[in-house]
């Protein structure tokens, strides 16, 4: 029987808190879609891949640390 993958046990002394434009702690959880070709992904129809992000809730800006790097450039006028 497959053992569960268990999340690493962290000790939050050991974390830096990340602050938003205002100066609070408090972040949203969104989506940014991205459309890949039925070709590279291999089926009969073009696939939406979803990328899950955390963006400020005061200006709508994406945590630039939460963006893969390959999209950084792309997004750079939405990041904070």
């Amino acid at each position: 029987m497959e053992q569960p993958l268990q999340q690493p046990q962290i000790d939050l002394n050991n974390t830096e808190g990340i602050k938003n434009s205002e100066g609070g702690s408090l972040f949203q959880s969104g989506i940014i879609l991205r459309k890949i070709s039925k070709f590279v992904a291999g089926t009969e129809s073009d696939a939406i891949m979803p990328i899950p992000v955390f963006f400020d809730p005061t200006n709508g800006k994406l945590l630039k640390d939460g963006i893969p790097l390959e999209l950084r450039e792309e997004l750079k006028d939405e990041l904070c």
